[in-house]
């Protein structure tokens, strides 16, 4: 597959929100427990600089997770995001209810997910994204996939994308060139 479909930079065009699952998306989808069983995720700080870019050029970003997570947690407060689904196992209903809430609807939104419980989303959204590693199944329904790992620079590429084609990547970038 093609790293992006024809159309993905017109669907990225009309992102307002975009939801990312954590595990194998913002992780490499290691399970990693500490002596103690709590749950240890390495997170990528590229991804959580395109992440803020993103939220700062004014798209809505969160996050959907089948598992719960104080790492998550904490993680989401450091980028200011503050749509934070964790424990779903209806990602469809959650997603649907976050698009509700705030007023976007689906063709708006986008969702990065790299495994089958996220295809539900994939197939409902605007923007569908996955990472290289997800199964053949789950890239034949996305609109992006990211050449970058997933958990090392994935979220980083989409978020680098959708300020592309939205316009706002060298607004986002200017502050650094100055």
């Amino acid at each position: 597959m093609q790293p992006a479909a024809p159309d993905a930079q017109e669907r990225a065009k009309r992102v307002r929100l975009m939801l990312f699952d954590v595990d194998g998306v913002l992780t490499d989808g290691k399970l990693w427990y500490g002596a103690s069983g709590e749950a240890i995720k390495a997170f990528s700080a590229f991804d959580g600089h395109g992440i803020k870019e993103l939220l700062l050029s004014g798209t809505m970003v969160g996050l959907l997770s089948g598992r719960t997570s104080r790492a998550v947690s904490v993680r989401a407060a450091e980028l200011g995001i503050t749509h934070v689904l964790q424990g779903i196992d209806d990602k469809l209903a959650a997603f649907d209810s976050l698009s509700a809430k705030l007023g976007v609807p689906a063709s708006e939104a986008g969702f990065m997910g790299d495994d089958l419980i996220d295809l539900p989303v994939l197939r409902r959204c605007g923007f569908a994204c996955a990472p290289r590693e997800a199964p053949d199944l789950v890239r034949s329904h996305a609109h992006y996939v990211a050449q970058a790992p997933a958990g090392g620079g994935a979220a980083r590429e989409v978020c680098d994308f959708l300020m592309a084609a939205q316009g706002r990547l060298q607004n986002a970038r200017a502050r650094y060139l100055a």
